[in-house]
């Protein structure tokens, strides 16, 4: 996890996703790349006759306070000591953090929480994760960052999305303090948990192996229980294609922990 990419552009949740991304860079002695984002969308209206163009005063405005949030950051990292550097442009923010993911091992966004009043792009999260090559660091937008060190939670459910995670967050998992393999009670898979927990144990990791009871519950509202028992700092789980993603992981998992989970999310597709 050397090289964090980080989406930079001002919402409510930007300084959640700032204090988690610096937490990863100082952990693995790496570099923060910061990803501003203006959506088209911020600086161009629309006539009742369908037609599209942007007043040169809200695009001035724009400018200037993307200009101002730019500047108080960059002197914020200027005291952090750590390595940085900052990326400006004007489109689609999804499009813009997959395209500059390539060579990121860590990509570092908001959860769209449901009644926390994040203000970012809802869908963007769930449109990076299935489409970058690198996981996602999901945060909470009121969260105070990352738990590093803390117990980490693995999804598993064998499949192919679960088994690619969990490949691509072994960095992290040799920091936790503890990893929980958990599996909704309901699911069968040709891949157990016992692979998931063997795999892990070669590459030096031990971890404990949950069979989670979903006890008339969603599976999403069963794995946030098990995150809050077990003390999780974060999640790891896998994302399916996009036309899936509708539906989510384990049966509408991903999309309802997207939106519901208190802890960040590590998501790879």
């Amino acid at each position: 996890m050397k090289s964090v990419l980080l989406y930079a552009t001002q919402d409510s949740g930007m300084e959640s996703r700032l204090q988690a991304a610096l937490e990863m860079v100082r952990l693995f002695e790496g570099h923060l790349t910061c990803l501003q984002v203006t959506p088209f969308d911020s600086f161009i209206m629309g006539d009742p006759f369908g037609g599209v163009y942007a007043m040169p005063t809200i695009v001035e405005a724009v400018g200037k306070a993307d200009e101002a949030h730019r500047a108080g950051l960059e002197g914020r990292l200027a005291r952090e000591g750590v390595s940085w550097n900052w990326l400006r442009y004007d489109g689609t923010p999804a499009q813009f953090v997959v395209d500059r993911s390539r060579l990121s091992d860590l990509i570092v966004t908001s959860l769209p929480s449901e009644g926390k009043g994040y203000d970012g792009p809802l869908s963007m999260t769930a449109d990076v994760a299935v489409s970058a090559r690198s996981p996602v660091l999901a945060v909470p937008p009121d969260s105070s960052g990352l738990d590093c060190l803390g117990p980490a939670v693995v999804a598993w459910n064998g499949a192919p999305e679960a088994a690619h995670a969990l490949r691509l967050t072994l960095s992290m998992l040799s920091k936790a303090s503890a990893v929980h393999v958990v599996t909704v009670s309901d699911d069968t898979t040709q891949f157990p948990a016992t692979d998931a927990s063997e795999y892990l144990a070669r590459h030096g990791i031990a971890s404990e192996l949950h069979e989670w009871p979903r006890s008339g519950r969603s599976n999403a509202e069963a794995l946030i229980d098990a995150a809050s028992v077990l003390g999780a700092g974060y999640v790891v789980m896998g994302a399916y294609g996009y036309s899936r993603m509708r539906e989510g992981l384990l049966g509408g998992t991903t999309r309802d922990m997207l939106h519901l989970s208190p802890v960040p999310l590590l998501l790879a597709h």
